[in-house]
């Protein structure tokens, strides 16, 4: 499956199947949070949170991937991913893009 966040993909001519995404929710337990709290204290880079979002932008790519296979997709184009807090310590990850099919 090609992934671009183009319109076009150089050489093909495709046909657009529509709309693909794929999302998840993340939390990291309350422990986690709770260290995690501290280190807002002294700054820097919290891990435990930017490896929750690798994982959620993976997972939610991998669902939307799948949902493209599903239309007999050859690729998805304008990929785009977006995120939004749901509660403290959670987080949502969207991957969206159009599924297209080559001629």
């Amino acid at each position: 499956m090609i992934l671009v966040t183009t319109e076009t993909i150089a050489g093909k001519q495709f046909e657009m199947l529509g709309l693909v995404k794929g999302s998840t929710i993340q939390s990291k337990n309350i422990g986690r949070d709770i260290t995690q709290s501290f280190k807002t204290l002294v700054g820097g880079e919290l891990k435990a949170y930017t490896d929750m979002m690798d994982t959620a932008r993976a997972l939610a790519t991998k669902r939307m991937v799948e949902e493209a296979e599903q239309m007999g997709a050859d690729a998805i184009v304008c990929v785009r991913y977006s995120s939004a807090s749901v509660m403290q310590g959670a987080a949502e990850v969207m991957a969206y893009g159009t599924a297209v099919k080559f001629i």
